[in-house]
């Protein structure tokens, strides 16, 4: 794998993690730091891997927003600096892998951004969550995408609006992690999450992501429309074909992808 200066990138088996590493700036985003996620998405998600796992070192998952890099640009510069971090918002959705976010510490504002970007997320109890700009001043506009889409409207108003931290608990009753774990049982719980996720046909599961994502908040014709279609598509693939004669014929399947 590519050698980064702000990230880490390590493949264990068929999975790939990414460690953001920038703990003294507690995984902030500059604009370097961004180019490297994306060019990391980009590298995994065209390997033969079938999960990645999105991380951070040191004591926060992502604070964020590097203000540093922010205070630097001009209307142009941060215009750019949120299209490339939108950018790799919708990489992660895009990349045929399951994507799970493995949390600890704080996840603000655009780090809360990174977590609801991810197909999973696995939070350890330590986590908090905060979309901060509510009580700041720079609202947090584009993280608060993400996050609507995972906890809906009163939620969403709620987090953005006071700025405050949720724990993980209220971040699981919300809906916007899968999991809530003890800290010191993140790592097997991620790992128990990706492996259940990523059983199965690899083609079929990379169709299957990204027709969740296009039909999502669509019109319900709009998206048995959309769905409709890919999924006749994919009755042909190989994996469906042996699928169906695996339970047919009474055996486990041999997965041909």
């Amino acid at each position: 794998m590519t050698e980064y200066e702000h990230i880490l990138v390590k493949r264990d088996g068929d999975t790939v993690t990414i460690t953001m590493n920038r703990a003294a700036r507690r995984n902030s985003l500059s604009a370097g730091h961004l180019a490297e996620l994306l060019a990391a998405f980009h590298e995994a998600g065209t390997s033969d891997a079938t999960g990645i796992v999105l991380a951070g070192a040191g004591p926060v998952f992502s604070a964020g927003h590097d203000f540093h890099d922010v205070a630097e640009r001009d209307l142009i510069g941060v215009r750019e600096l949120l299209t490339l971090c939108t950018d790799l918002m919708k990489t992660m959705q895009s990349v045929p892998q399951v994507v799970v976010a493995r949390v600890h510490g704080l996840a603000t504002a655009a780090g809360c951004q990174l977590v609801a970007s991810c197909d999973l997320a696995v939070a350890a109890e330590s986590a908090g969550f905060a979309l901060p700009g509510g009580k700041g001043g720079w609202f947090c506009h584009t993280p608060a995408v993400p996050v609507a889409r995972s906890i809906g409207r009163k939620r969403l108003m709620e987090l953005a609006l006071t700025g405050d931290v949720i724990d993980a608990p209220t971040a699981l009753d919300w809906g916007l992690v899968n999991r809530v774990v003890p800290d010191d049982e993140l790592d097997d719980a991620v790992a128990e999450l990706l492996a259940r996720a990523t059983r199965g046909s690899r083609a079929s599961k990379a169709m299957g992501k990204v027709t969740l994502y296009a039909q999502l908040d669509r019109p319900e014709d709009d998206a048995y429309a959309i769905a409709l279609e890919v999924m006749a598509a994919a009755s042909q693939l190989p994996g469906a074909r042996e699928g169906r004669a695996a339970f047919l014929e009474k055996r486990k399947p041999s997965w041909p992808d």
